[in-house]
């Protein structure tokens, strides 16, 4: 474990000072899965959502939160994203809708903030979509799967 580097030596919060770091190129890929009943889960892979295309909203969702992700976290960064993908995968007899973001740019600052926003936004997108058929459908997880880049390298999880 590093030190914590949004804190000053008060201990106040603060934003970090990167304009000595060099500019890299940074991806991040982060997760999150919704579990809904099957049935939910069989009307959403069929696009007979009430609400319409779930997966495609919750993709759009998930890219627009992503550029705003430094509005969001207060002590990110802004950046201009070089790109943002956002895909989901549904396992009917499972009952879970997996989304899966990437971020990438060409920055000082790594994009795990965006990729995870990306991900925890597509998912409440498609709790937002499908609450009217399944209200006990859940959020269970968001994760940073990996990331590339900066002075960090390149870590995957376990």
């Amino acid at each position: 474990m590093g030190e914590l580097t949004h804190l000053d030596e008060d201990g106040a919060a603060r934003m970090v000072d990167i304009s000595a770091k060099p500019v890299t190129e940074r991806r991040a890929v982060a997760r999150a899965v919704v579990r809904l009943d099957p049935a939910t889960a069989s009307i959403v892979a069929a696009g007979d959502a009430p609400k319409g295309d779930v997966l495609g909203v919750a993709r759009i969702a998930g890219i627009q939160a992503a550029k705003r992700t430094g509005d969001l976290i207060p002590l990110c960064h802004p950046l201009g994203l070089d790109h943002v993908d956002v895909d989901g995968v549904i396992d009917v007899a499972a009952g879970t809708v997996t989304l899966t973001a990437t971020a990438g740019v060409q920055a000082r600052t790594g994009v795990e903030m965006e990729a995870m926003t990306a991900a925890a936004i597509a998912a409440l997108t498609v709790y937002d979509m499908v609450k009217g058929l399944d209200r006990s459908a859940v959020i269970e997880r968001v994760e940073l799967v990996e990331k590339s880049g900066g002075r960090s390298g390149h870590w995957t999880r376990p």
